[in-house]
């Protein structure tokens, strides 16, 4: 069995689908978002936030319809600004580069399963499976992130432990919802990881860290 060494990784191509806008400001840095479409073969396209440092985007200015491939990795931290609290999930670029390639949506995460795994079935009677993978960043913070895999690989994700380390590979999705505020339906958007590929690894002693915010 290989060690757990909470591997965060991914590799994405596509459309920049708005200008990048002020995000946040850590030790005087300012940082920026953009979505970036990214299409499935179905057709389907996942829209994703890319979280960038400013003076990686002032290298190149990005502007709408822009085919950049974006490294980084996933992050998440609760937003707390309105009421209760929400997990966000963004795409932490390392490289934001043009390309003519085809489009690409490929992550390889590595860490330690946080809550009990949740079985089900859709209505259709297709089994899914909920994970929350928990993923090390250095300096003691780790990233929660919302896990989703389907049919035989849900089955055996069902019987897996909190404290299971695990190693998967997969693509950062976002899926439209709806819920009922005060009587009013919103559409919401929700970001997970779709499961591919998955292995059990060692996990390491200091493998849960506490969530990043």
């Amino acid at each position: 069995m290989q060690t757990c060494w909470n591997e965060n990784h991914a590799a994405l191509r596509g459309t920049v689908d708005a200008l990048p806008v002020f995000s946040h400001e850590n030790h005087g840095v300012e940082y920026q978002v953009f979505p970036l479409a990214v299409p499935r073969l179905s057709g389907t396209v996942d829209r994703l936030n890319v979280v960038a440092a400013r003076p990686l985007l002032e290298r190149r200015p990005l502007t709408p319809g822009d085919r950049v491939e974006v490294q980084g990795e996933v992050r998440s931290f609760n937003n707390r600004t309105g009421p209760g609290s929400r997990l966000v999930i963004t795409l932490f670029a390392r490289s934001v580069a043009p390309t003519r390639e085809e489009p690409a949506n490929q992550l390889t995460l590595a860490g330690v399963l946080c809550k009990p795994p949740i079985l089900r079935r859709t209505p259709l009677g297709r089994e899914i499976c909920d994970l929350m993978l928990a993923v090390n960043r250095k300096y003691g913070r780790a990233d929660y992130l919302p896990c989703i895999a389907w049919g035989a690989l849900a089955r055996r994700c069902g019987g897996l432990e909190v404290g299971d380390g695990l190693r998967l590979e997969g693509r950062l999705q976002s899926r439209i919802y709806q819920k009922v505020v005060e009587g009013v339906v919103q559409d919401r958007t929700a970001f997970e990881i779709s499961v591919m590929r998955l292995e059990p690894v060692e996990p390491e002693a200091a493998a849960l860290a506490e969530p990043a915010d």
